[in-house]
This record gives structure tokens, sequence and C-alpha cells, in this order.
């Protein structure tokens, strides 16, 4: 019991016992890296601003509008389309389903147009 107690000590103090820690060294955490953009995601996003952005409002009527990106192999409806133009720029709000591989999901999104003829999606996210 004498042993320990004298080797007990001894430890203490070859690892440094505390009072020669250096409290002087601050570190820092590095902010995570922000995720890849999805490729397949860019993709079917791409396909869904070409239906919304070539739709005949006038036709729809309400109804949905299917879309397939044979590329990724998803599908959805788009549906809940608005046009509206702020500053001289049309725009359509819309809501649309994406099914996957990963499974199925709610998306909003609103595509513009930047110039005539060329759409350009504004948002598409995960609702």
């Amino acid at each position: 019991m004498l042993f320990g107690l004298l080797t007990a000590g001894c430890t203490s103090t070859m690892l440094g016992g505390g009072k020669d820690v250096d409290q002087g060294i601050v570190t820092s955490t590095v902010a995570p890296t922000p995720p890849a953009p999805d490729a397949e995601a860019q993709s079917d996003a791409l396909t869904v601003r070409n239906a919304v952005s070539s739709a005949d409002l006038s036709t729809l009527d309400g109804a949905p509008l299917a879309w397939a990106n044979a590329d990724t192999g998803s599908r959805g409806a788009i549906s809940a389309v608005t046009e509206d133009s702020q500053q001289g720029q049309v725009c359509r709000k819309f809501t649309t389903t994406r099914e996957s591989f990963d499974g199925i999901s709610l998306y909003q999104g609103r595509a513009c147009m930047v110039a005539p003829g060329t759409w350009q999606m504004t948002a598409f996210a995960p609702s």
C-alpha cells in the first residue's frame, strides 16, 4: 500500500501535475465545408425548370404537369403554378413532387425569365 502511494505521487508529477500546463494556447473549430451540390437534384431542377417554363398555363387549368428525367430516373408532378411579373421580370412559382431512388419529396420552386426564351431557376428546395 505504501508503494502505491509513493508511485502515485511520482506519476502525477511526471505527467505534468497541472502546474506546468500551458493555458495560453487557444484553439478554435474550422467551419464545416458545405456539402457538394447533388448532381441528380440539379439535373432534376433543370428538367422541372424546362417543364415549368414551357407550360401553357391557360391550358393547365389547375391540372398537374408531369415531368420525368431520363438521366436520373426521377419523376414527379408539378402543381400550383402561378405566374407573376415584378419589375418587368416574369416568374413562375410552383410546387412539385420528386420521386427518386431516395424516396418521395415535396419541393417548392421559382423560375424566372432572365432574357427572352431564357429561364433561370431562382429557388428549388425541399419544403
